[in-house]
């Protein structure tokens, strides 16, 4: 069956399954699966060939930059759920990453702190191995910064690593000060 120019074809008539070689307006050609026509929008979905697996390529196209068409067979329907390929080890997989990957976030929001004090945790983060203990920012699981967090707070761990938390410390009080004088 051939399609005629765009003034012919009815997209409606397509029904879902038909299996088409399409020549655009524009001089695209393509091969392609309806899989369904949106009569509002005049767009025509179709699912592209593809290589066995659950990845699809699907291509929308306005109906009237359909210059002609060949119909190449019918197919079954592409949505039906009883040939979706499902990969449930994959999702299951997918699912547990995601759920770790939130916890991790979730612990790295202070509970009962100060936005302030969430970006400071924020800056050490960046550098340096750091987790909360209640209020309390603990660096490399030895230095230790409590409320206020200024450099005076800094206790525990070796003189290196304390220096080196009241520097970062230090760094970002300013920074903070700063962005809250306006001053970028």
């Amino acid at each position: 069956m051939e399609g005629g120019n765009s003034n012919n074809i009815n997209p409606e008539d397509l029904a879902v399954g038909c299996l088409l070689s399409i020549r655009t307006t524009l001089g695209d050609e393509f091969e392609g699966q309806v899989v369904t026509f949106d009569r509002p929008s005049n767009i025509l979905v179709l699912q592209e060939p593809s290589k066995p697996g659950p990845r699809r390529n699907i291509r929308l196209l306005k109906a009237n930059y359909i210059k002609d068409f060949t119909f190449l067979g019918q197919a079954e329907d592409p949505l039906d759920p009883t040939n979706c390929f499902l990969d449930l080890a994959a999702l299951q997989a997918r699912e547990e990453v995601a759920i770790r990957q939130a916890e991790a976030d979730a612990e790295r929001i202070g509970v009962g702190v100060t936005g302030e004090a969430q970006s400071i945790f924020d800056a050490l983060s960046k550098t340096l191995p750091v987790r909360w203990d209640k209020t309390v920012i603990v660096v490399m699981n030895e230095v230790r910064v409590s409320s206020p967090y200024h450099p005076e707070s800094v206790v525990g761990g070796t003189p290196a690593a304390n220096e080196r938390v009241k520097k970062v410390l230090e760094f970002e009080r300013k920074r903070l000060q700063l962005r809250s004088s306006g001053g970028h």
